[in-house]
């Protein structure tokens, strides 16, 4: 059986910590590297509700996008959330890794899969990351739409491409959509990049309301897809990857979690 270390080793050749932001925090957080792994859960977000799927189910190591541990913690109690999870993964010797922003930026990462889900062609970073050493793989990406589309026709294709009812906008484009950068999750940093190598349109999961000025101003049509839609998918497919990859594993994606926001 492999261990939390082989998991861990697998998973910093596919997603190299080197690609992470400098503030952030991947890697493995928490767990004995030499323990054997027999179930691995992916999600999103470790969530009372995800880690207690994990406690129930017997995990041996949880993947999850987003750090657990984003900043320094001083106590370990019950008297919060994150102390409660991790009182209860430790009794229960689960693992927990994160790949976080350099599961974003690594080829055949998360914002590569959202071009090919969007059919968009020749994609290239939005920003380059140095320690990379390769100019094809940097933080979110650019390139073309198969086909053309205008704004209401773009608006559409994103909606059906993501499996949702609605989206929010913002910006006008000037004219057909063709060029489109895409990030995940809180992307509305790379608005200025986006318009930089001439996009007419944006996908990402959340912006502020000011990069919603921004693309305005510009003339980008901005689709916010929500900061869950942009990410989930991502996490379901690195299941199946590590399913693929280690066999006489079982590996899934949380059942139990879900988007925290809800339309009314």
């Amino acid at each position: 059986m492999p261990t939390v270390n082989t998991i861990c080793q697998y998973l910093s050749e596919f997603a190299p910590n080197r690609l992470a932001e400098s503030w952030d925090n991947t890697g493995l957080l928490l767990g004995d590297r030499e323990k054997e792994v027999h179930k691995v859960m992916t999600c999103l977000t470790v969530t009372p509700q995800s880690t207690a799927e994990a406690v129930r189910e017997q995990v041996d190591i949880i993947v999850s996008h987003h750090p657990m541990m984003f900043r320094p913690i001083n106590k370990i109690t019950r008297d919060s959330v994150q102390g409660s999870m991790l009182i209860d993964l430790l009794r229960s010797d689960i693992a927990v890794y994160s790949p976080h922003t350099a599961f974003d930026s690594t080829r055949s990462g998360i914002n590569e899969s959202i071009c090919a889900k969007l059919e968009i062609e020749n994609a290239k970073p939005l920003q380059e990351i140095e320690a990379a050493q390769d100019e094809s793989i940097g933080a979110g990406r650019i390139g073309e739409l198969k086909n053309a589309m205008n704004q209401s026709e773009f608006s559409d294709w994103v909606k059906q491409k993501f499996g949702l009812d609605s989206i929010r906008t913002a910006g006008q484009a000037s004219g057909l959509i063709k060029r489109v950068a895409v990030a995940c999750g809180s992307g509305g940093t790379f608005m200025g990049a986006a318009h930089k190598l001439g996009a007419d349109a944006f996908v990402t999961g959340e912006a502020t309301f000011h990069t919603c000025l921004e693309a305005e101003a510009n003339q980008i049509a901005m689709c916010l897809v929500g900061h869950f839609a942009s990410e989930r998918f991502a996490v379901e497919e690195l299941a199946q990857r590590l399913q693929g990859e280690f066999a006489n594993t079982t590996s899934w994606a949380s059942r139990n979690e879900s988007d925290p926001l809800s339309v009314v």
